[in-house]
């Protein structure tokens, strides 16, 4: 009886501690909200300047530029 009464607290222990699923789209939505607010603060330093901010895309990297 002790032995199903430890394994049961084992089992339990062991499902509580378990690692949530993965989320593979988790990662895209977080980039696309950090690329988004990286925009909006090109946009605002741009628009200092009166001008627009550009972005563009090389090598997996995203660049702004005030035109």
């Amino acid at each position: 009886m002790r032995l199903i009464a430890a394994s049961l607290v084992v089992a339990i222990v062991g499902c509580v501690n378990a690692p949530a699923p993965d989320d593979p789209a988790a990662p895209a939505r977080v980039q696309q909200r950090i690329e988004a607010r990286e925009l909006e603060q090109a946009e605002a330093v741009c628009a200092r300047q009166g001008k627009h901010a550009v972005a563009t895309r090389a090598e997996g990297e995203t660049f702004y530029e005030c035109e």
